[in-house]
């Protein structure tokens, strides 16, 4: 991998669409796929995803596609699927062992895998990446500045990525932590929902501060449980992408919780959706996966019982509150 990269983006969602034009920003031609014939459509005529990121005025070197194989010349692949479809899709494409940067933030329902091991099985020839950290779409699209960790198990093929996806306001840090990287942007989605609750609910900032508190200690013993490195959970992608998510409206996860904190039931809430809120199809895997380790994640647990509809908020607010004291290291 030398000089400019083609690269190819897989899901024309608004950070999948927001990442292609921080790329095509350059200059350099970008091929979208997306699976939406208006959002393809929106961006080869209007150069704007109307669908999913309206009002961001993309480049014209940023070119749609609802064909997977018009992204057989692209040497670098971002994949921005939904977490629960990413594997589909990868299993319908002709990867030529190339690199993935996987965005998508989640684990797989039923396998309790990360992304980076769903993806090795669907594409075994392919070098695996992880890009996560604090960024709203709308923003990244504008040309505001953010700051990302690129995360690769092998260190010569993270540096090798972050130059080439390095922009003037958009800033990669490289790791070998891979499982950090996408531990922390699992979780922080379901805390983020959590957040909302309590702002929905108007429970106060002291609460909220409260749960980024204790919901990050969740998010550190689930990620050293699975092998995470304590200092990738307090960078970018796990704290910093946290307290990015965990307060503002701009967060599809915050905004469900803020619905669901204010009394409105998940399934009207989530029913009207294109958009996805990853966390509510996190939480439950999540859930699974850390009784299968034997971690605690009363947080996540209480998000869980609001998403399936077994209590209300006021029950849950309960149950948090009245919980044994306890050391705060646990």
């Amino acid at each position: 991998m030398s000089g400019a990269l083609r690269f190819g983006v897989i899901g024309g969602g608004a950070w999948g669409t927001a990442l292609g034009q921080m790329l095509a920003s350059s200059g350099d031609p970008v091929t979208l796929w997306a699976r939406e014939p208006d959002v393809v459509a929106s961006i080869n005529y209007d150069h704007e995803n109307a669908v999913f990121l309206p009002g961001s005025p993309l480049s014209e070197s940023l070119s749609a596609t609802d064909t997977l194989a018009d992204l057989d010349a692209c040497e670098v692949l971002l994949v921005v699927t939904p977490a629960q479809h990413m594997r589909g899709v990868l299993d319908c494409l002709d990867g030529k062992g190339r690199p993935l940067i996987l965005c998508c933030k989640g684990m797989e329902a039923g396998t309790l895998m990360l992304m980076s091991e769903a993806a090795a099985e669907a594409q075994p020839d392919s070098p695996i990446a992880v890009l996560s950290g604090p960024t709203f779409a709308h923003e990244v699209a504008a040309g505001l500045p953010a700051a990302v960790t690129l995360a690769s198990a092998e260190d010569a093929d993270a540096h090798r990525l972050a130059r080439a996806i390095a922009r003037p306001a958009f800033r990669p840090y490289v790791s070998t932590d891979v499982v950090g990287a996408e531990i922390g942007g699992a979780v922080k989605n379901v805390l983020a929902i959590a957040c909302g609750v309590v702002e929905g609910a108007g429970l106060g900032q002291n609460a909220r501060a409260a749960l980024i508190s204790r919901g990050f200690a969740e998010m550190t013993r689930f990620g050293l449980a699975k092998g995470a490195h304590a200092e990738t959970l307090a960078g970018l992608a796990g704290l910093g992408d946290l307290v990015l998510t965990c307060t503002s409206t701009s967060s599809r996860n915050f905004s469900l919780g803020k619905g669901l904190g204010e009394g409105i039931a998940a399934s009207e809430l989530l029913g009207d959706r294109r958009t996805v809120a990853e966390g509510a199809h996190s939480a439950p895997v999540i859930q699974a996966a850390a009784r299968e380790l034997g971690v605690e994640m009363p947080i996540v647990d209480a998000v869980n019982a609001l998403l399936a509809g077994d209590a209300n908020v006021h029950a849950v607010v309960g149950s948090l509150l009245s919980r044994p004291l306890t050391s705060e290291r646990r």
